[in-house]
């Protein structure tokens, strides 16, 4: 048996990191996905699919991603059940195993990025980082093979 899905679409609100009773975290989020044709009228249509990310993963999504960003969602199908006030709810969600941030910051508007931006998480002119020190030394080397 197989159930192997792989989506990219966009984010369609900002990421809200919760956690479970046993301080497990993850975060529900809804991802746009485009469909291939348009409808009559020339309109793109697109699908609205639910998905959960769990742990690590989930506090990366809340920590960087915003709405509209562009994600790669690879993971299964999951239905459940639960009784509710008004009868059994049925949910059907991607599980993600994978979710991957296919935009940098860069490729954002300058003024979306500026809103994104707060002092505290500005890292990109830290010399005290290591792997940027390391960067810059391999930037500099001559005899790279391209």
């Amino acid at each position: 048996m197989i159930n192997k899905v792989i989506l990219v679409g966009r984010i369609t609100k900002d990421p809200e990191l919760k956690s479970t009773q046993s301080n497990i975290n993850f975060v529900n989020f809804t991802i746009a996905v485009n469909r291939q044709f348009t409808d009559q009228s020339g309109e793109r249509q697109a699908d609205f699919i639910q998905c959960i990310v769990w742990r690590r993963q989930a506090e990366n999504l809340a920590r960087f991603i915003k709405k509209g960003a562009l994600l790669g969602v690879e993971g299964r199908i999951q239905t459940r059940t639960y009784e509710a006030d008004n009868g059994t709810r049925y949910i059907t969600e991607v599980v993600c195993d994978s979710v991957q941030f296919l935009e940098n910051k860069g490729d954002q508007s300058p003024s979306d990025y500026m809103e994104q931006q707060s002092p505290e998480t500005d890292y990109s002119n830290d010399d005290s980082d290591e792997f940027y020190e390391t960067s810059k030394q391999l930037a500099a080397e001559e005899d790279l093979p391209f």
